[in-house]
């Protein structure tokens, strides 16, 4: 038999910890000697140290695990609730290092307040597309929930535009729109496609308006950081007195390489005059015909900070 010492060390415990454990009956010495009081173990006593310990890692309270111990659950009983224990716990660190991203992202948005410029915004016009479209519906604009509906509908996209034998004739292009009453979102993803194709496979084909006016800016790095620039975007709208009309924003992707932090992005709002949600005005800075793809206007190279950040859709362009 071991002296407490000893089988603490051995059970890699504190003798505090064992003198608890014989206090509340959870795991009692195997001889206590009359006279001196001094606690001895046996070797076979350590797996029962090592259930207690480990459910106790695991987060059972003690009045748990005596009840465990003492219905003499088995090793293959035990792993099992082990494993559930554990799966549980890796649910609740994920969720909670989603949290805390979040929260990193909205505190990068607080500390990077008016520091994205806004002269960085152009207005210029958009032209007519026709796209090849799915849409799907996300809980809300959490990139948790969005993310994943956005990516998934890409991909099944790109695989309907292969089964029709249909190449994509530019980046693409993501809509959003909010569901009225519910905080959920309706995403639109479109790849553009040549005027002529008259079908997508599984797809639709929608066609998107020309838009005489909208604020664009560029946007570069990683998704959970694009916040500020959304919001430069939004003060210089209504620094210029601008109104967003019906016509949705659009997300246009302009380059994906292997590195997040170099994706770019570009946010496109069209806008009216105060006062109004549909009136355009006549177009300025209009950098190309209407004719042509959607393509940026060559902004991919425009962004000045690359550590900003970016719209997810991006990592669907390459």
């Amino acid at each position: 038999m071991f002296t407490i010492g000893d089988f603490a060390e051995h059970g890699r415990v504190s003798v505090r910890m064992l003198h608890h454990y014989d206090a509340i009956g959870l795991l009692r010495p195997a001889y206590v000697d009359p006279a001196s009081s001094y606690r001895y173990y046996r070797a076979e006593q350590l797996s029962q140290l090592n259930r207690i310990v480990a459910l106790k890692e695991l987060g059972f309270g003690l009045h748990q695990i005596r009840s465990i111990v003492h219905d003499d659950v088995s090793a293959e009983e035990l792993r099992g609730m082990l494993r559930l224990r554990r799966a549980e716990l890796e649910t609740a660190l994920a969720e909670a290092t989603a949290r805390l991203a979040m929260v990193e992202a909205r505190l990068r948005t607080i500390e990077s307040e008016n520091l994205v410029p806004t002269d960085a915004v152009v207005v210029r016009s958009l032209p007519a597309l026709r796209v090849a479209e799915l849409t799907g519906t996300s809980g809300s604009f959490d990139p948790r929930e969005l993310r994943p509906v956005v990516d998934a509908l890409y991909d099944e996209l790109r695989s309907c535009l292969d089964v029709a034998g249909v190449v994509a004739a530019g980046p693409p292009v993501t809509r959003y729109e909010d569901v009225p009453g519910s905080g959920a979102v309706v995403v639109h993803a479109g790849l553009p496609v040549a005027a002529d194709v008259d079908r997508a496979g599984a797809a639709g084909l929608v066609d998107l308006a020309g838009v005489a006016r909208a604020a664009t800016i560029v946007h570069c790095g990683f998704p959970d950081d694009v916040l500020p620039t959304v919001q430069a975007l939004a003060r210089w709208l209504d620094a210029n007195d601008h109104r967003m009309t019906s016509q949705h924003a659009r997300e246009l992707a302009l380059a994906c390489p292997p590195d997040r932090a170099e994706w770019v992005t570009e946010l496109q709002v069209p806008i009216g005059v105060s006062g109004s949600h549909d009136e355009v005005e006549p177009v300025q800075d209009d950098r190309r015909s209407s004719g042509e793809a959607d393509s940026g206007d060559g902004r991919a190279g425009a962004c000045a900070d690359p550590g900003r950040g970016l719209s997810s859709t991006c990592l669907l362009a390459g």
